[in-house]
């Protein structure tokens, strides 16, 4: 009785386990669970469409596709660092102790915002000083505007007591003494009074000039009063603090580098035979050094000058938004090498290849209609999904785009 219920035990062990196994057509060649999220990604971008994903969870059997071909040239791959897409160090425009630094590295901060001020004690001193300079300068306008108001209309040449002449009264002069002279030629009432209003409107000239350059000093104030704050251009975090509160600086000192950390850019050092093989906006593919991360760069600028010392061209490349990492980080772009003509290879999905050691290898349907494991010499990854295969295979073959954990060869069931 006891060998019965142990063979049944036993039985239902086995059967459980079994079903584990079945119902497990989503794992991966790491034995690790791979996300249904994963899994539309790779359908949606996978030149296999549909027919690359398992069809319905838990499937009893794995499905099976057909090997497709596609065009692949021989890349080089090349190492490079990110960079920001733009990038500032503020600097100093005005001498003074540093009373305000706003932050440290990493915090980041919007566009406007003031991130270091410099002591203005000094300026606005200087600006008061400029107001009143404004104010006596305006007053001294208004006067001369008044005097040449006057000269107009009541000019000097023809006052009673401007030359009193031959010690008589000044009425005997006015009338005697002034008419005599000009009719002699030693006088002319007429030329003394438009001397005297260009006199008087030298002045209101010479006023005004004097006030324009009252409100000059004010605006240079105001100007220096603006530069002792800093603020950020762009919406940015600090990269780097080079400068302490209660330090003292200089026009033209550093004072902070600020960096746009969500836009960034892949900068690599291309060989000049290669440049021919990238154009403006061309899709590459680019591994990142955080999690061997494969993602799709865009070329976005090809430098025309190449370096004089080591024969490269400089090349940036527009990294998706939300990349992992950040500034400073490594990673490596497959640049297409156009001295290699380009060949049909079939592409396979990655989640097809399984690993014996450290070689590759699929399991292909022959024409027994029997499972079949082959080994595979892999290329280049197409994308983040596919990979080319240079032998072991050809297109048109049948292979399981995603094979249980423990499958063997032998017959198809």
């Amino acid at each position: 009785m006891n060998k019965q219920l142990v063979k049944q035990i036993v039985i239902m062990l086995l059967s459980a386990s079994s079903f584990v196994v079945v119902a497990s057509p989503y794992y991966n060649n790491s034995q690790t669970p791979m996300p249904a999220g994963m899994q539309n990604q790779m359908q949606a971008h996978s030149p296999y469409g549909s027919g690359y994903r398992t069809g319905t969870p838990y499937s009893p059997q794995p499905q099976i596709i057909s090997v497709m071909a596609a065009p692949t040239g021989s890349s080089v791959v090349l190492g490079g660092t990110v960079v920001p897409l733009r990038e500032v160090t503020l600097s100093a425009q005005i001498p003074g102790r540093v009373e305000y630094l706003a932050g440290v590295e990493g915090e980041s901060f919007q566009a406007g915002e003031v991130v270091v001020a410099i002591d203005d004690d000094d300026l606005l001193a200087e600006r008061q000083q400029a107001l009143a300079n404004i104010s006596a300068q305006q007053q001294a306008l208004q006067n001369s505007r008044v005097q040449y108001s006057k000269e107009f209309w009541a000019p000097r040449s023809r006052d009673v007591g401007r030359m009193p002449g031959m010690g008589l009264p000044s009425m005997f002069d006015m009338f005697f003494t002034r008419p005599m002279a000009s009719g002699m030629g030693y006088g002319n009432p007429v030329l003394e009074r438009q001397a005297d209003l260009y006199a008087q409107g030298t002045h209101v000239g010479q006023a005004r000039s004097q006030h324009i350059s009252a409100l000059s000093q004010l605006q240079q104030v105001d100007a220096k009063l603006r530069d002792s704050r800093s603020v950020v251009p762009f919406d940015a975090i600090i990269v780097k603090r080079l400068v302490e509160v209660g330090q003292t600086v200089q026009p033209g000192q550093p004072l902070l580098k600020l960096a746009d950390s969500q836009a960034l850019q892949l900068k690599v050092e291309v060989p000049v035979r290669l440049v021919s093989g990238l154009r403006q906006d061309m899709m590459v593919p680019v591994i990142l050094d955080v999690g061997n991360t494969r993602i799709q760069a865009r070329v976005a600028q090809i430098y025309p000058v190449a370096d004089n010392n080591r024969h490269t061209v400089t090349v940036k490349f527009d990294l998706p938004d939300g990349v992992p990492g950040g500034p400073g980080m490594y990673a490596e772009v497959m640049v297409p090498d156009p001295s290699i003509p380009v060949q049909n290879l079939p592409v396979i999905p990655n989640s097809a290849v399984i690993w014996r050691g450290s070689l590759p290898a699929v399991f292909v349907v022959n024409y027994q209609n029997e499972k079949e494991l082959r080994l595979l010499r892999l290329g280049e990854a197409i994308d983040q999904w596919t990979v080319a295969v240079l032998s072991g295979l050809r297109a048109g073959e049948r292979i399981f785009a995603q094979p249980s954990p423990g499958m063997s060869a032998g017959w198809i069931k």
